[in-house]
């Protein structure tokens, strides 16, 4: 079976507690989302699709010219399992997985997303998340047969604790997998340790 991994990027989130649409800032002189995505392509993924919210025009023009694919998810009223819904409708299915990222942690390395596609190509039935000092966090891969149940269940999180038995927990040392950007004093944080 080929191991070929798709990525779904999440961004259409409200910024309720950023105050503006936090995705737009500058990061290294381009907005944080077109920054998430280029890593995203570093690391070597060629499938990736970019998930909008109401208002995600000026982020779609943000990202023009990379190799991605845009799903909307303009339910306003809508949680994150909406969102992530509206992305794995386009990806790739000959994918064997898809790692499920968050455009709030820009900081994630080049060298996870490499990290977790190469544990999945060794245990592919895996649920891989990333773990920085214990702490779990993203982006997380899901295997093909996992994501179907993204959409019959509820939340991610019922997803990976429905079996703990297929989650497997990779220790990184890539403080970006639990430093999200939801705040002003998040933002100076993130860019004080890019």
């Amino acid at each position: 079976m080929s191991h070929r991994v798709s990525a779904v990027l999440l961004a259409a989130g409200k910024s309720t507690r950023m105050g503006q649409s936090k995705l737009l800032l500058p990061l290294k002189e381009k907005p944080v989302a077109r920054h998430c995505l280029e890593t995203i392509i570093a690391s070597g993924i060629e499938d990736i699709v970019i998930v909008l919210g109401m208002d995600g025009d000026p982020l779609a023009k943000a990202v023009d010219g990379l190799p991605v694919r845009i799903a909307f998810n303009r339910n306003i009223e809508s949680d994150m399992a909406e969102s992530v819904r509206a992305g794995l409708h386009q990806v790739d299915t000959g994918s064997s997985g898809v790692l499920i990222c968050l455009a709030d942690h820009p900081l994630v390395s080049v060298e996870t997303f490499r990290t977790l596609v190469r544990s999945h190509i060794e245990d592919p039935d895996k649920i891989m998340i990333p773990s920085f000092l214990g702490r779990r966090g993203h982006p997380t891969l899901f295997p093909m047969p996992v994501v179907r149940e993204i959409f019959s269940l509820q939340s991610l999180r019922e997803v990976v604790h429905k079996d703990p038995d297929r989650v497997s927990v990779i220790p990184v040392t890539d403080e970006g997998v639990i430093l999200d950007m939801d705040t002003p004093e998040d933002y100076k944080k993130i860019c004080d340790n890019i």
